[in-house]
């Protein structure tokens, strides 16, 4: 590929002197409109407080364009021209940003379809810089926009098509205005692979994945009648760079932000992956149910399930692609897995009743240790007839008393403070601290004596004197 640069006569030698803004025309067979609209924007440039050049960059022309590129060189100060011998919009802005000696780097379409006066809110936030990269979007609520249903159909349904396969978050990656800070050319050059139209989605795309932060400018836009792009070749070549795009992404030629994705999109994210996980698991236990016991079919289960689930969080929720790092992230999500079950049991447990006992050293009298357990009794077995609340959660937690000392008095309307825990009753002659009672009985009914009876004690009711001496007298 052979290139000619001609040198600005009213100044340096091109790309010797450096500017703020370097803003780059890419022409192909533009005879009629590359005089005045070079003669516009250069005008408007001169009113900018900023010191610009512009690029003329002609892809192979073979009109008369060079000779007129050629003449506005001459006339104009910081107006530079280049010639390559081979077509293709991304090859020119290529050559021409690599060549640039400025601060930031821009375009624009010949047609000038953009209202020149977004130029300045273009460029401003690259200057101070807030922004990376800068671009025009017309399909902002706040853009004006001229053009036909056709184009607008395709523009809108092309960058929806991007949000869906590529998870780009700009809104407008075809328009013909767009501005990066000259830092940030040669990373964002060394991976952009196309020479044609599809050079300024792969730019953003790449910018994206890398952190950049990029400002979109509504602009005002008035569509070219005699604009001589092709749209379905154009369309095609977009739809291979997407599919080329995306392999490289999930090769890990491209690498995510290095900014951490936050917000509710990656919460969203986050739960459909825990969801799908969850059923993997379901089906996964089933399959395996049919050659393993339960157990065996459930560790499996769960570890191909973690091992799933750890891999989709990577790549989608947390946009991580390659393999540096992957063994780590599953051990790290093996590690969770572990720590979850572990919890889990502990809560059985609690649930259960199944706490170890407290010992404690001495009785409250000096006599032998009292042994405390914790007065909770499997949830299966609990009988709320029987078993009041107030003894699940109030009851004391002394368990049985040393030898010959009294057992607490109990009365009516008062429970037992002896132990409620999951071991068997004790006998009268099997426990060595003496007969203790694990539960409540329930009250026998007193005998009917022409009088209602109160309400019954929880312990057995002593018969009262009319009843013994009915009895005697029986």
């Amino acid at each position: 590929m052979t290139t000619v640069e001609l040198r600005d006569q009213h100044g340096p030698a091109a790309g010797t002197g450096l500017v703020d803004v370097e803003i780059v025309v890419p022409v192909y067979n533009e005879e009629r409109a590359l005089r005045a609209s070079i003669l516009a924007l250069h005008a408007y440039c001169r009113t900018m407080p900023w010191r610009s050049r512009i690029v003329i960059a002609d892809n192979a022309s073979v009109d008369s364009t060079p000779v007129v590129a050629v003449q506005l060189a001459d006339e104009l100060p910081d107006v530079t021209y280049l010639r390559l011998d081979q077509k293709g919009r991304g090859r020119a802005l290529r050559l021409a940003w690599s060549l640039a000696n400025a601060r930031v780097v821009a375009y624009m379409d010949v047609d000038l379809s953009t209202d020149l006066a977004a130029l300045p809110v273009l460029v401003a936030p690259l200057l101070s810089g807030h922004s990376d990269v800068a671009i025009g979007t017309r399909l902002s609520t706040s853009s004006r926009v001229t053009r036909g249903h056709k184009r607008e159909f395709i523009s809108r349904s092309y960058n929806r098509l991007l949000r869906w396969t590529l998870r780009s978050r700009f809104s407008d990656a075809q328009c013909g205005f767009k501005a990066v800070r000259a830092d940030h050319i040669p990373v964002l050059l060394e991976h952009v692979q196309d020479q044609e139209w599809f050079f300024d989605t792969e730019l953003l795309v790449v910018a994206e994945r890398n952190g950049l932060r990029i400002h979109e400018v509504p602009v005002d836009w008035v569509d070219d009648p005699d604009s001589s792009v092709d749209i379905m070749a154009t369309a095609m070549a977009d739809i291979r760079g997407i599919t080329r795009l995306g392999r490289d992404i999930a090769n890990g030629a491209i690498r995510f932000s290095d900014v951490a994705q936050t917000g509710s999109g990656q919460v969203l994210r986050f739960i459909a992956v825990g969801i799908a996980s969850t059923a993997l698991y379901a089906v996964l236990y089933l399959l395996a149910r049919m050659a393993l016991d339960p157990i065996a079919a459930n560790v499996l289960a769960l570890l191909l399930a973690t091992a799933a689930n750890t891999a989709v969080n990577r790549r989608f929720t947390f946009g991580i692609t390659g393999r540096d790092g992957w063994l780590t992230h599953q051990a790290k999500g093996y590690a969770v897995l572990g720590i979850a079950l572990d919890h889990h049991d502990h809560c059985r447990r609690a649930a259960a009743g199944q706490h170890r006992p407290h010992r404690r050293t001495g009785g409250p009298d000096g006599g032998q240790p009292v042994r405390h357990t914790r007065a909770v009794r499997p949830v299966p077995h609990l009988d709320l007839r029987r078993f009041p609340m107030t003894a699940v959660l109030d009851r004391p937690v002394q368990a049985s008393h040393p030898t010959g000392a009294p057992a607490p008095a109990t009365g009516p309307g008062r429970l037992s403070q002896c132990s409620y825990s999951a071991r068997p009753p004790c006998t009268s002659g099997g426990c060595p601290d003496g007969p203790t009672r694990s539960t409540p009985q329930r009250p026998r009914p007193a005998r009917r004596t022409g009088r209602r009876s109160s309400s019954a004690p929880p312990t057995r009711p002593t018969p009262s004197r009319s009843t013994s001496r009915r009895r005697r007298s029986g």
